[in-house]
């Protein structure tokens, strides 16, 4: 089953998206589904002292990140992993910074049971919003495919509109698909190849603080709204572009386990910043709910 995408006036698709995203048979997609979803996205009630909801951790304003470095759940509890924007979802292949989940319908009910997010249980949860598990799954996933980034500085240039990005953008988008190599990992229209890599973010004084997927690798995230959704890598270490530019730069940490693309860059100042402003022209315009399917 495909979900068609509204390529209106205000969303200009990201260029290489179809106007057709994949949706299981098992999940049809409605508007009412959306609306639903959207709804349960902003209730409390899902989490066990109702303090925290969805949006708690993925808030529109910051394309659906929270500018935490890390999550903090029910009770002020510290989570591990930064909260990763949830834009153009719908077309990704695995979910988590570790990619265990492979589809949303999974990954949209561990939040709900984790006890360092909402710390409750699905068959809680549906009970106080009389629902099915499968129901709050169901709506939930529908309702994060609605969540479309487009119209950016990016997309309506390769779309023919040359005067889209600045100069100093354009250096940048040179940079990103040469010298700075960032399209090994980051490929695609969303950016991202959907794959776990060891960047040395997680080596910390000769040993691994966090394993991700194993030997210390993480998922490679979209880089669509990537200007709105610091702190940046699983750990929010990075706080902005600029460190993450340095931090690739500079080869990444060194450890064992380091993927084999990551080496040092030797970028110029100009060329860095540059970089930089091509990845803030990645920034678009988002819609959510019904209004952005059909």
């Amino acid at each position: 089953m495909w979900l068609q995408i509204i390529a209106g006036a205000a969303l200009v698709i990201p260029a290489g998206l179809d106007l057709y995203m994949p949706v299981p048979e098992k999940n049809p997609i409605t508007a009412d589904k959306i609306a639903l979803g959207r709804q349960l996205f902003f209730d409390r009630r899902l989490s066990v002292d109702q303090s925290i909801s969805c949006a708690t951790c993925h808030r529109p304003d910051r394309a659906f990140s929270d500018g935490r470095p890390v999550a903090i759940g029910v009770m002020g509890r510290v989570g591990r992993r930064n909260a990763p924007a949830l834009v153009n979802r719908g077309y990704g292949r695995a979910f988590f910074w570790d990619g265990r989940s492979p589809s949303l319908e999974t990954q949209v009910l561990a939040p709900i049971v984790d006890p360092n997010e909402m710390g409750f249980s699905v068959l809680g949860a549906a009970a106080r919003v009389g629902l099915s598990g499968d129901e709050i799954a169901f709506a939930l996933a529908s309702y994060i495919r609605s969540i479309l980034s487009g119209n950016s500085g990016f997309d309506r240039f390769v779309n023919g509109e040359r005067s889209a990005i600045t100069d100093i953008e354009h250096q940048g988008l040179q940079v990103f698909r040469g010298k700075g190599n960032c399209t090994a990992c980051h490929v695609g229209p969303n950016f991202t190849d959907e794959r776990t890599h060891n960047t040395g973010v997680a080596w910390r004084t000769g040993t691994l603080a966090d394993e991700g997927s194993g030997k210390g690798a993480f998922k490679t995230p979209t880089l669509r709204e990537v200007g709105r959704t610091a702190p940046y890598m699983h750990d929010g270490t990075l706080a902005t572009l600029s460190d993450v530019v340095n931090f690739y730069d500079g080869g990444g940490s060194r450890n064992p386990n380091l993927d084999e693309e990551i080496r040092p860059l030797r970028l110029t100042p100009d060329e860095k910043r540059a970089l930089v402003a091509f990845l803030e022209a990645l920034a678009g315009e988002l819609q959510e709910g019904a209004q952005a399917v059909r």
